[in-house]
């Protein structure tokens, strides 16, 4: 019997993975974790004094959460896909924590559990729930686009930036954007005649939805809105200000167009860091002159210092002791000598620094290996012909070498070796020829075989004879 294969589906704003079988009763789904978001760690799993509760985390679309009571006392773990109450109806979501790690997410979170009463977990879901389920996931991106179309026609001054139907396909949530109030009576009207379903408008702000579509940030990593932060603190200019960040709308801001979050992250450590630091509204009086600050490193506890107002030349940094000492001396009427005290300018010893003596480190060392023994072949050979030539009586000027070769003249070579340093000997009637029309002399042996002595030699003209011969 032939074997269908199973298709598989991976939503990513719910974080799970469907199978579908060739018929409906096959169908599943399962968690994928890790590919959802705003994901918590339950380091509490392995912890045999944690309680197991009837409270559970039910996560759904994107960044919607719900605690719901399990009243049935079903056994469920975290990765479980159930059907909870909703009004009407009931949705699909997939349990995200359990246990202890419950009521420690409501306290971080601020959910007040007093004098809630909880939604129930009704069952695991089916074969047939997740059927019905995924054809309402269907039908969520053609109803966002029609939606929008509406809204442009009635000239609604909003964005309907996502949109999220219940699991039985009887409730849709839209999400949208809007700097202003809205009137969106007659817009439910419409949708509620074109989509034949409930219609439910929840307003969110441009940092929710960017938690909601997610993306990396500047830093490389996920954005917090989308990943852990179920909470937005206003982020105000004075955060960048205290940690002495530039004021550059580009860089501060981040995918939601709002000022990053991750500025309040260390802005509280950067405001007590600066409790020690005076308030310099004025330059510094010195005997040299006026200096005006620059920059302040708070962790280090040194300023900068300049000597012209408008630029940032000839910076003296100065330890915080000393910036102290002359403020206390300049609400006196007393001017120091110099910026810096003789124990402030007094040169620091440097500690050793790695050196790279083996050459390791070094990219472009294997790049001149080859060349370098080529160049000492070439300088090697050039000298050995340099010896050569000064054994034979000197080296002939290149030109007067062509001009020989032009007249058929080839010049006797003699053979490198042993021989090629002995003296030959010269006769009588030796002249040396064609010094002045620039042609190479011709050496011509006469009779006897005596050599040149090494404290004498030959004339340099035609009237010189060999003394030897003579």
């Amino acid at each position: 019997m032939k074997e269908h294969k199973k298709e598989y589906r991976t939503d990513v704003g719910r974080g799970c993975t469907f199978e579908n079988g060739a018929i409906p009763e096959e169908s599943s789904a399962r968690a994928c974790p890790g590919c959802y978001k705003l994901g918590a760690y339950d380091w509490l799993s392995d912890i045999p004094e944690a309680q197991a509760g009837d409270i559970f985390e039910v996560r759904f679309k994107n960044t919607r959460k719900g605690y719901y009571r399990n009243a049935s006392d079903l056994r469920l773990e975290v990765g479980d896909i159930v059907a909870v109450e909703a009004s009407p109806g009931h949705d699909i979501g997939i349990v995200s924590m359990a246990g202890d790690m419950v009521a420690k997410q409501m306290r971080r979170t601020g959910f007040r559990s007093e004098g809630i009463e909880f939604k129930k977990i009704y069952r695991k879901a089916k074969a047939a729930d997740i059927v019905k389920w995924q054809e309402a996931i269907a039908l969520e991106h053609s109803t966002m686009i029609r939606s929008r179309v509406i809204a442009a026609d009635l000239g609604l001054n909003m964005k309907i930036g996502d949109v999220e139907y219940q699991g039985d396909k009887m409730k849709a949530i839209f999400y949208y954007i809007a700097d202003e109030r809205v009137d969106f009576r007659e817009l439910i009207k419409i949708f509620a005649e074109q989509f034949r379903i409930r219609i439910e408008m929840k307003q969110i702000g441009a940092r929710q939805e960017a938690g909601r579509i997610g993306g990396i940030g500047s830093c490389g990593r996920e954005l917090c809105c989308s990943t852990w932060m179920s909470g937005f603190v206003s982020v105000t200019t004075n955060s960048a200000r205290f940690q002495e960040i530039s004021l550059n709308p580009q860089k501060l801001a981040g995918q939601c167009g709002k000022l990053k979050c991750c500025l309040n992250y260390e802005v509280d450590t950067y405001i007590d860091a600066r409790r020690e630091f005076p308030k310099i509204n004025a330059p510094l009086e010195t005997m040299e002159g006026s200096y005006y600050l620059v920059k302040t490193d708070i962790f280090k506890k040194q300023l900068s210092f300049s000597s012209d107002p408008g630029s940032t030349v000839n910076i003296v940094t100065v330890p915080l002791r000393r910036v102290k000492e002359i403020l206390s001396m300049n609400r006196r009427g007393v001017k120091p000598d110099t910026l810096l005290s003789a124990q402030d300018a007094a040169p620091r010893e440097q500690l050793p620094d790695f050196k790279n003596v083996v050459g390791e480190e070094s990219i472009t060392r294997f790049d001149t290996g080859k060349s370098g023994r080529r160049d000492n072949r070439r300088r090697r050979d050039r000298r050995d012909d340099g010896e050569g030539r000064q054994s034979r009586g000197g080296s002939q000027p290149r030109g007067e070498q062509r001009a020989d070769q032009s007249r058929g003249d080839q010049p006797r070579r003699e053979p490198r070796g042993e021989g090629a340093r002995k003296e030959q000997p010269r006769g009588e009637g030796q002249t040396r020829e064609g010094q002045g029309d620039g042609q190479r002399p011709h050496r011509r042996n006469g009779g006897g075989r005596n050599r040149r002595r090494r404290g004498g030699g030959n004339s340099g003209g035609n009237g010189g004879g060999n003394s030897a011969a003579n």
